[in-house]
């Protein structure tokens, strides 16, 4: 499994990124294995090389020099165990969140707490969208993709989907900008596993990524190479 997704915060420069890698264990493993020793490194359009160093025995992989650019390409590189996994993606940009709104009467019933963040989509250009939300009072995350094919050049917006919220419980929502092939990746990732959960832990084996193994071909892994604008929020319930 390779979680390599390379986000960039608005307001951050965007140097500092993180890759991970894991292998596949057992539906009712609680413990992932981590992948030691690879050598992983990003290269962009220019040809220049941004190398991940590894923090001992963690599986995790750090670069503090990145230089995020939207629409520039990148091609990421790891090499671990005598095979070498490639994937190509484009930076994506993304419409920062603009307000967020409480409503008191939402849902199926009227009576749930419903949230919503708004951005204007920009016009004229097909965009990508994907919605993740954490809530404080459960465990649980959600997300969901859209695309502005129904709203293009309009303002939309996400929405919590918790029928548990109440004052003083906190919402952790984050849009990220993603390129149309993540979006299909994630709608069928979604389908699959349900809105609600982690869809970035360890995708099923039959939904494959952007990454392969060009050495040994059949032995593909799991994981998406993603590279996009993200806009966060932390909003309290009132």
């Amino acid at each position: 499994m390779i979680d390599a997704s390379i986000v960039w915060i608005k307001g951050s420069t965007g140097n500092a990124q993180k890759i991970k890698l894991t292998t596949t264990t057992g539906y009712y493993e609680t413990e992932v294995p981590i992948v030691t020793g690879a050598t992983i490194f990003i290269t962009n359009s220019e040809n220049t090389v941004f190398n991940f160093t590894e923090i001992p025995n963690s599986g995790e992989y750090v670069c503090n020099d990145f230089e995020p650019e939207i629409g520039k390409n990148y091609t990421l590189t790891v090499i671990n165990d005598g095979e070498t996994y490639t994937g190509t993606e484009t930076f994506q940009s993304l419409a920062p969140i603009t307000r967020i709104e409480q409503n008191n009467q939402g849902g199926f019933t009227g009576k749930d707490i419903e949230i919503k963040a708004f951005y204007n989509d920009p016009d004229n250009v097909d965009n990508y969208y994907l919605y993740r939300y954490e809530y404080s009072n459960e465990a649980k995350l959600s997300y969901n993709v859209d695309d502005d094919r129904f709203f293009q050049g309009n303002e939309n917006s996400s929405r919590s989907e918790s029928d548990d919220l109440k004052a003083g419980d906190v919402i952790e929502l984050t849009h990220y900008g993603v390129s149309k092939q993540y979006y299909n990746y994630m709608n069928i990732l979604i389908g699959i596993i349900g809105s609600s959960g982690g869809p970035f832990q360890t995708p099923p084996a039959t939904v494959r990524g952007n990454i392969k193994n060009i050495t040994n071909p059949e032995n593909y892994p799991l994981g998406y190479f993603y590279l996009g604008e993200t806009d966060m929020r932390r909003y309290v319930v009132q």
